[in-house]
């Protein structure tokens, strides 16, 4: 009877080893492959040094993919690319940094780092040197505009494709939301600084996010609590005006962008939000007059599309994305 229950016992432990997926506590295949993906697709954050500057990054998915680098606006970080970086990395490697001033990246004073679009492309330019990135789509929001394009207009053999959110490269995108900056690049007063600091306040921020959105609802407070809180750090407000005061270098440079885009006719995909004040759907427009392989689409919402239209993004960046040889 003993030799019997023994057997019993036996087959039993076998048969729920076999449902378990498990031999002797080694995953069976398929586990074996799902902790795989879920290491490979798993979004990594992590720092390089880069001209003596800790520059923050989020990566994702296989190292021999083609590489989609994420570049963000303002006032934000990487952290605005933390949902759209899942929905890519299974098919592509993508990189998201946070410039110097911003995120997790170091944060020198102005004293000790010149906050401009020019040094900002620099810094971004050997973090791709560092990281031994060669060619790569690039997505630019905002601020990231005028960094990537400063990026594909030097080095037009790097760039694959182009997404563009809100991002500007023409007169036409500088409406009345620009007035108070043009009026401190003429005159960097402290009368005139003041006016724009009324930019990096909590109530700002939010608006940022919310304005033009069609469910204000929808959109995490996690947003502007998480900015705000960089913003608010000693010294970060100096950092921001200096970028206010820089922004003026970035209209002389729209006639060299836009030869770029005649000359190279990079791919591009266009994910505007259309209710967006402060990059209007005006600038979006006249990328039609320069790029002939141009797939446009204006969304129903704000500055931050992702927030809103993540999904829909996402869609039509893997379609635009499948149709490129990379």
């Amino acid at each position: 009877m003993k030799n019997i229950i023994q057997s019993i016992a036996a087959i039993v432990l076998l048969s729920v080893t076999a449902l378990l997926g498990l031999t002797a506590g080694v995953p069976t295949s398929h586990a074996e492959e799902a902790q795989a993906s879920a290491s490979v697709h798993a979004t990594m954050h992590k720092t390089i040094e880069v001209d003596g500057l800790d520059i923050f990054y989020r990566e994702a998915g296989p190292t021999d993919a083609p590489v989609l680098l994420l570049l963000h606006g303002f006032p934000t970080s990487s952290h605005m690319f933390r949902n759209l970086i899942p929905t890519l990395s299974d098919r592509y490697h993508v990189i998201a940094p946070d410039y110097p001033g911003y995120g997790q990246s170091s944060m020198p004073a102005v004293s000790e780092f010149e906050y401009t679009f020019d040094n900002l492309a620099n810094v971004i330019e050997a973090f791709t040197g560092k990281l031994g990135i060669s060619r790569y789509s690039l997505y630019l929001m905002d601020y990231g505009a005028p960094v990537g394009f400063r990026l594909a207009a030097k080095h037009p053999e790097r760039v694959q494709s182009l997404i563009i959110q809100n991002g500007n490269a023409y007169d036409e995108g500088l409406r009345e939301f620009w007035d108070q900056f043009k009026t401190y690049w003429k005159d960097g007063s402290e009368t005139n600084a003041e006016a724009l600091r009324k930019l990096l306040t909590l109530e700002a921020t939010r608006w940022q996010y919310t304005h033009g959105t069609r469910q204000v609802e929808s959109i995490s407070p996690d947003n502007w609590l998480v900015d705000q809180t960089q913003l608010d750090r000693p010294g970060n407000k100096e950092i921001q005006l200096a970028l206010f005061g820089s922004y003026a270098s970035n209209p002389p440079l729209y006639p060299k962008w836009q030869e770029y885009f005649r000359q190279h006719q990079p791919p591009t995909l266009i994910v505007w939000g259309k209710n967006d004040l402060i990059f209007p759907a005006d600038g979006a427009e006249p990328y039609r007059r320069d790029l002939k392989n141009l797939e446009f689409h204006l969304l129903d919402t704000g500055h931050f599309a992702l927030e809103e239209e993540g999904a829909q993004i996402s869609a039509l960046i893997r379609a635009f994305l499948a149709k490129q040889t990379l």
